[in-house]
C-alpha cells in the first residue's frame, strides 16, 4: 500500500532595509540514505539573481551553496518533493553475530571511522549524565541483546524527556534537558546520541521532515495519532550497528525511524546538520515559515471502503 504525498515547504525573510547577503548553505534536500522513495524535488531561491551551487559536505549531505551578487530585502526558499509512503519495517536488518548482543567492541578500521560518532568530550556531560546512565546500566542484563538494548534506551528517553516546541535557537546540553525533563525534538535527538556514545556505540544527529498521516481507524488503545495529515521538520539520531548500518531511534517518540522519517543531513554535532545557514548586513527580519502536506494518490487499501469511482 503506497501514498504519494506532494510537500511544499517555504522560509520566507524580509529584511527592514537593503542587505548584503554572504553565502548560504541549504540542507534541505532528502539524504542518499532516505529509505523513502522521493520521486520529484525542486529547489527554488529568491531573488532570482543568485548562484546556486551543489555539493556534498564532508558528512556527505546534499548543500546547496548560494551566491548573492546584489544586495536584496529579501531571500525566499521554498522546496517541493513528492514522497511515495510506503509501510517500512524498522527491524528489517541484521546484525553481525558479533554484535547481536551487547557490549560489543568496533573493529579497530571501523572504530577510526566512527572516531567523530563516539566523540563525548563535546557533550557537556556531568552528574546528571552520569547518574542517569548509570541507573539505566543497572536495568541492563548482562549480553543483552543489543536491538532490544536501543529500544529500551530510546523509550527510557521518552519517558524522561517531554517535548516541548521551542523556538530559542541552539540545542540544550544534556544537563539541561536532564534537569528540565523537557525540550524540543533536537533536545532529545542530542540527550540520546550521547548517551549512545557513553555507552560505547556510534551516534549521529539528524534533521529531516517527519510526515504522519491521519490512520484509517482509531486504535482501541494507546494514542490516536494525528487529527490531520501533518509534516515539519524534525530531529532524531542513528545508532550504528554493525551488520544493520545506521538505525534511526526518533526519541521524542520512543519508536524507530520508519517511512515518515524523511532524512535531511547527518552529522556528529547538531550545528553541522541545520536546514540553512548564512550571515547578512546588520537588519531586523521577518521570518516566515509556511508547510503543507498533499495526498495526491493513494493506493486501494482494505481499512477503507471502496469509492464510487472504484466500483463503477
Amino acid at each position: 500500500m503506497t501514498i504519494r504525498v506532494a510537500l511544499h515547504h517555504q522560509s520566507h525573510y524580509l529584511f527592514d532595509r537593503s542587505v548584503i547577503a554572504a553565502p548560504h548553505e541549504i540542507r534541505l534536500r532528502p539524504a542518499a540514505h532516505s529509505r523513502t522513495p522521493i520521486s520529484d524535488y525542486s529547489l527554488r531561491i529568491r531573488p532570482e539573481q543568485h548562484l546556486l551551487h551543489w555539493q556534498q559536505d564532508a558528512y556527505g549531505n546534499f548543500v546547496a551553496r548560494v551566491n548573492f551578487p546584489e544586495p536584496t530585502c529579501e531571500i525566499d526558499i521554498t522546496v517541493d518533493l513528492l514522497a511515495e509512503l510506503t509501510a517500512i519495517n524498522p527491524f528489517d536488518f541484521f546484525l553481525d553475530e558479533w554484535a547481536e548482543h551487547y557490549p560489543f567492541v568496533y573493529p579497530d578500521t571501523l572504530a577510526a571511522a566512527l572516531i567523530p560518532f563516539l566523540d563525548t568530550a563535546s557533550s557537556a556531560s556531568g552528574p546528571r549524565l552520569h547518574d542517569w546512565l548509570a541507573a539505566f546500566r543497572r536495568e541492563i542484563p548482562v549480553g543483552m541483546n543489543t536491538i532490544a538494548l536501543l529500544v529500551l534506551l530510546n523509550q527510557r528517553v521518552r519517558e524522561t524527556v517531554s517535548y516541548l516546541t521551542r523556538l530559542e535557537p541552539g540545542v540544550q546540553t544534556c544537563e539541561e534537558t536532564l534537569g528540565k525533563q523537557i525540550g524540543s525534538c533536537r533536545d532529545s535527538a542530542w540527550l540520546l546520541a550521547q548517551l549512545l556514545r557513553h555507552l560505547g556505540i556510534a551516534s549521529r544527529f539528524v534533521s529531516g521532515y517527519l510526515i504522519q498521516l491521519v490512520a484509517d481507524d482509531r486504535p482501541l488503545e494507546g494514542p490516536s495519532g494525528p487529527d490531520a495529515d501533518f509534516v515539519d521538520l524534525h530531529a532524531w539520531c542513528e545508532a550504528y550497528i554493525p551488520g544493520a548500518g545506521w538505525i534511526g531511534m526518533d526519541a521524542t517518540s520512543g519508536l524507530l525511524a520508519g517511512e515518515g522519517h524523511i532524512p535531511l543531513a547527518v552529522s556528529a554535532l547538531p550545528t553541522s546538520a541545520a536546514p540553512v545557514t548564512g550571515t547578512t548586513s546588520v537588519c531586523e527580519t521577518q521570518f516566515e515559515v509556511r508547510m503543507t502536506l498533499t495526498r495526491i494518490h493513494e493506493a486501494p487499501r482494505l481499512s477503507q471502503p471502496d469509492t464510487a469511482q472504484q466500483t463503477s
